[in-house]
């Protein structure tokens, strides 16, 4: 059942509650299942209604599903089997043992055999267990404590035991709001209509003589009733009379559809209710939402704004194309970084022209623009802000750059003909440039358009005349002459600065949308100053919207202030969110915005990566890390084909990266120039107008939303064009890359470590001396990179969160800050439970968290236990030995299964919630050690101390395919011992690790490429463990002498050595052998590493400038393209993927 069938069912509920329908409420609760009425069970229990009490159980749970269910039935049936004894009715007693209770004797069979013995007592009390049974109303009142106990701690009945939230008498008022709506969509709209059916949509009739009522205050249809024009439905019904629909369904967005305008800035829209033929009368009647009181905002949200610009919204029109499936493959993302462009401060907004494809406007926060040629890398052009003519500004501009002449561009936009182009800065202005197809640009006008920062513009075609749309601080949106910069229109309305806005026809009937940072929606016609339509946008904040390149799908992307991102696909007809797209991270660092491309592809720009959607599916494509140094919200823009996507990087840069199309694109313009140059005669920077005589290319890229992440917020007096200049130097959550050459120095001096001075270490500290005396069996980071979770070879957890300082203000891992060893305030420890008749270091521990880092789950050989990570309180045990648990892997889809490995070679599919093994996987001849899901390949992957892998498919859990693994040259062959597996990014690609070897394995457990190791190697001894590096770049290693090698994923090249003495003290060195058990990857951090140690210490490990790399560059930093296997942002924990 969907999200909103389940709402509709609760407004149902609360309808026939407030209707006074008492059984009927209560059989749908049944029927439904979707909340169990604490209130209604109890007074069943009481009044002894005992088939009613199991009637309405039955909805939400029987007798077999668990544990939990199988002791409510139990307690229900002994009470009333009690209570027939009690009655002396000895036939009706027999009839509940037989029909009631004998289903439990294959449980318990003794205890069947007591409660049986007790027909032949007198009176039952003789029962020593039963001896202080009262009488039948102080048991029931017994009975119900313990029910409500187990109803509680049943998981069948979590989030059914409360109702929602909401205000009464809603489905009334919901009605009434769509009779409201009806009303002012009707031919002939009545001043006080008479509704009598709701079984037909309400249509005024005409008057008697045929003529229309005269107009009252619609300024383009007829009467518009206002608040209270609707008598409530039912004299006493308590209907709230609202002119508007509810504040979620962004209603009367248009349906139809027309081929759009050149890909000239990102396509905002807004979400429909109305169908095509209503399309154009909706916006004729303003909508206002009433009872919602407006955000108050603070300064501090405009000047933030200013540093999170991004794509330019730009007219679309349409003209009744509907949407075709297109066929599509990754390879059509581009995703290979081909081009490299130094802008020198950073760009805050981005816009290939519609006809040059490889023409790339750039905006930067110093209030300069180029012009790039990005197949040359040749800077075509380049314009310092200046005030065009300061005798013509205004006083408050004068007075603006008076008090800071700091000035950024908020964006920069082409026309839609690629002959004209448009700045937005953070003060006042406007400037519109004309352009050359040969690369020049020249001024034309400029605009002193808003009081404060222009958030956006864009252009528009009203009445068939060219004009800029632009917004700003001001909270006003205004329309000019894009000839003569005359202004032609001002609309008013919104109660916060404008944040975005989208010109936009459909139907003959010209609009523009606007957004402000309150999350307020609005539409404006032309000719009317007041808005048609008020409502709520996702998040509550910034929003963008746009729609596919042919106009058939809407999606809109924001940000709440608490950092929550959606990215949204909307159904125009209803004006419902009809798919939101997961893979973010918990919370971004800043307003999150998009743009698409073709018909079938969203993109974002979020953890220093590049995220790929398909339309058509929620889960994220695909993720790439750009060969490194992006910030952690990249702003990105495709070309109008798709083929190129212009990325912003943390160093001041523009990469370009391209799909196949893009590469052969830019080939063919090499081929041009150099053509030209042995003509002396031809123009240096004539460059062809690619959309013309080229034609188009054949390609399909994903629309791309960056995601910026938001800076810790500081409130003060300034507008959002004063945040316009960000110096990225102050971002502290970026992975900068440093130049080729500095590079290569820095990184060749790294290639073998042998001294402390050379990286840094930090040995986490802890309270217990007994700790040193024991092993780090198992290390992980938390998924949020804030904390470092080691378990010991004793069953003990231990856990390190760094805490938020002036060293550290993102509170992240690092070895640069000392972390809290942390247990809650009672002083609990969070200890497995363990096998008492064998060692715990004779045992295989195991552990898994959950994406949220709310819960572990653990075992050292005894029994699985799932520990609360805030209070380290013993949740719930499962699965005692024998056999023993082995490894843990949570399902990706859902938390609530389990992959369990055993030490009896067996892999046990469990479910929590109903405490139940699913069903058993067999298939290897030795324990399990390693389990890896890969949601790409609908499979699980196994391996074991036997050395075989297996792929069971994750529907139907049968095995697909086994192999053992190679064994190296010089080696016989079966191997022996621990094999561990984990998935690249790429989800793909397999990482097998072996004391032999590392390797690389693709879906069909072909061995791609491997490494081994021999006496005769620079790393001499056997791997203890190995993981990929978060971005899946590198390979880390750990082998039993103490070193550490860092391996280049693609190739398997050693790229760098650790040697022992590096880190370790020099006690550790020249005493008994320690050396690493177990490996760690930092999610977030692709070069910081934390190892656990066989002596029970942890170190973490990175190199000592944040601006190294491990080693000597690989392909990947050199910016060749990669190859498919080393795609980015792995998780870095082999159990279980972190949040995206």
């Amino acid at each position: 059942m969907s999200s909103l069938s389940r709402e509709l069912v609760f407004l149902i509920l609360q309808f026939l509650d407030e209707e006074k329908f008492k059984e009927t409420v209560h059989k749908l609760e049944q029927e439904s299942g979707l909340f169990f009425n604490m209130k209604h069970f109890d007074e069943q229990v009481q009044a002894g209604e005992w088939d009613e009490v199991e009637r309405y159980l039955s909805g939400f749970t029987k007798v077999e599903d668990n544990r939990y269910s199988m002791k409510i039935f139990f307690e229900i049936r002994k009470q009333k089997y009690l209570e027939a004894l009690d009655r002396q009715d000895r036939a009706k007693a027999v009839e509940i043992l037989v029909k009631d209770l004998k289903v439990f004797a294959s449980f318990n069979e003794e205890l069947f055999k007591e409660i049986t013995q007790l027909l032949t007592l007198e009176n039952f009390r003789q029962n020593e267990q039963l001896s202080k049974y009262g009488d039948t109303k102080s048991a029931r009142n017994i009975m119900l404590i313990e029910l409500k106990k187990l109803i509680e701690a049943n998981p069948l009945f979590r989030d059914k035991l409360g109702f929602p939230s909401f205000k009464s008498s809603r489905l009334r008022t919901l009605i009434n709001q769509s009779l409201n709506w009806q009303h002012q969509l009707c031919k002939n709209p009545r001043p006080n209509p008479d509704i009598k059916t709701l079984f037909m949509d309400h249509s005024c009739t005409p008057t008697a003589n045929g003529a229309r009522p005269p107009p009252t205050n619609g300024p383009l249809m007829g009467p518009i009733p206002k608040a209270g024009a609707f008598p409530p439905i039912g004299a006493p019904g308590p209907f709230q009379p609202v002119v508007s629909p509810s504040p979620g369904a962004i209603a009367g967005w248009m349906s139809s559809t027309n081929p759009s305008l050149p890909h000239a800035a990102v396509v905002a829209g807004s979400p429909g209710l109305v169908q095509p033929s209503t399309a154009a009368a909706f916006l004729k009647h303003p909508r206002t939402q009433t009872g919602v009181t407006g955000m108050d905002y603070q300064s501090a949200d405009s000047e933030h704004l200013k540093r999170i610009r991004t794509g330019q919204p730009d007219e679309v029109s349409f003209s009744g194309v509907m949407h075709t499936a297109t066929v599509c493959s990754q390879d059509d993302l581009p995703k290979a970084v081909v081009r490299t462009l130094n802008q020198g401060s950073n760009v805050m907004s981005m816009d290939f022209h519609p006809q040059q494809q490889t023409v790339l406007l750039v905006g930067t926060n110093v209030g300069d623009i180029s012009l790039w040629e990005v197949g040359s890398q040749e800077r075509l052009a380049h314009k310092p802000f200046k005030v065009w003519d300061i005798s013509a500004a205004s006083m408050p501009l004068q007075t603006a750059l008076l008090n800071d002449a700091a000035i950024s561009v908020n964006r920069c936009v082409w026309g839609p003909d690629g002959l004209m182009l448009g700045v937005a800065f953070s003060k006042h202005i406007v400037q519109i440039y004309k352009y050359n197809p040969t690369g020049g640009l020249r001024q034309n006008f400029e605009i002193d358009a808003h009081v404060g920062g222009v958030n956006d513009i864009a252009f528009a075609h009203p009445n068939k005349q060219l004009c800029i749309v632009s917004c700003g601080d001001d909270k006003m949106i205004k329309v000019w002459d894009a000839v003569t910069g005359r202004r032609l229109y001002t609309f008013e309305g919104h109660e916060a600065p404008v944040y975005s806005i989208c010109p936009h026809y459909k139907e003959n009937i010209q609009f523009i949308f606007s957004t402000a940072i309150d999350g307020k929606i609005k539409a404006w016609l032309y000719d009317c100053s007041r808005s048609r339509v008020d409502y709520d946008a996702p998040g509550l904040w910034c929003t963008m919207m746009a729609y596919s390149a042919d106009g058939t799908r809407l999606f809109s992307c924001g940000t709440s202030k608490e950092g929550e991102s959606h990215l949204v696909e909307w159904n125009e007809s209803e004006g419902a969110i009809k798919r939101t797209y997961s893979g973010f991270r918990k919370r971004s660092l800043g307003v999150v915005q998009f743009d698409t491309t073709r018909n079938r592809f969203l993109a974002a720009g979020d953890d220093f990566q590049i995220k790929f959607w398909d339309m058509d599916n929620m889960n994220m494509l695909v993720a790439v890390d750009a060969d490194g140094g992006l910030p952690a919200s990249s702003r990105l823009r495709f070309n109008k084909d798709g083929s190129l996507l212009a990325v912003t990087t943390s160093d001041n840069g523009v990469k370009i990266l391209s799909n196949n199309d893009g590469v052969h694109l830019l080939r063919l313009l090499e081929t041009r120039a150099t053509d030209k140059n042995r003509g002396p005669s031809e123009a240096t920077n004539s460059k062809p107008l690619l959309g013309t005589s080229l034609g188009p290319f054949a390609n399909v890229s994903p629309s791309a939303a960056p995601v910026v992440e938001r800076p810790d917020r500081t409130p003060a007096a300034v507008s959002i064009g004063s945040l316009g200049t960000m110096d990225t130097s102050r971002l502290l959550d970026v992975k900068p890359r440093i130049s080729g050459d500095v590079d290569k120095i820095l990184n060749w001096k790294m290639s073998d470590i042998v001294d402390t001075s050379q990286l840094k270490i930090l040995r986490l500290l802890h309270d217990s001396r007994q700790w040193f005396t024991l092993m780090v069996v198992r290390l992980i980071y938390t998924n949020n990179g804030l904390a470092l979770l080691a378990l010991a070879s004793n069953a003990v957890h231990k856990l390190w969160k760094w805490q938020r300082s002036e060293r550290n203000p993102l509170g992240k891992a690092t070895a640069y800050v000392v972390p809290q060893l942390w247990q809650p305030p009672n002083g609990t420890l969070m200890s497995n439970d363990v096998n008492d008749s064998k060692p715990t270091e004779e045992s295989s521990a195991c552990i898994a968290l959950s994406k949220n880092d709310s819960y572990v789950m653990s075992a050292s050989g005894g029994k699985i236990s799932l520990f609360n990570m805030m209070t380290f309180k013993v949740m719930t045990t499962f699965m005692p030995p024998p056999p023993a648990a082995t490894f843990l892997a949570f399902h990706p889809q859902d938390n609530n299964i389990i992959a369990v490995g055993m030490e009896d070679s067996s892999i046990q599919i469990y479910n929590v919630r109903v405490d139940e093994v699913k069903t058993k996987l067999k298939g290897h001849q030795n324990r399990i050690t390693g389990l890896a899901f890969s949601q790409t390949l609908n499979a699980l992957v196994s391996s074991g101390a036997d050395t075989q892998l297996c792929v069971w498919s994750i529907d139907g859990w049968e095995k697909k395919k086994s192999r053992f693994i190679q064994a190296p040259a010089g080696r016989q062959s079966p191997l022996v011992g621990e094999t561990k597996v984990q998935f690249h990014n790429d989800q793909a690609h397999l990482l097998v690790v072996h004391e032999s070897q590392i390797a690389i394995y693709d879906s069909k457990l072909e061995c791609l490429r491997s490494w081994s190791w021999s006496p005769k190697d620079t790393l001499t001894a056997p791997i203890s463990s190995a993981i990929y590096s978060c971005d899946g770049l590198l390979v880390y290693a750990s082998f039993y002498d103490g070193a550490v090698g860092v391996f280049d994923a693609d190739s398997l090249r050693i790229r760098c050595q650790i040697a022992r003495y590096a880190y370790l003290p020099s006690s550790a060195v020249s005493g008994n052998p320690v050396y690493p058990l177990v490996i760690a990857a930092h999610p977030m951090e692709p070069n910081q590493i934390a190892l656990g140690m066989s002596d029970g210490a942890v170190y973490v490990v990175e190199p000592l400038d944040v601006e190294q790399k491990w080693g000597p560059q690989s392909s990947q930093d050199n910016g060749s393209i990669p190859s498919n296997s080393s795609n980015p942002s792995l998780s870095g924990q082999a159990s279980e993927q972190p949040p995206r």
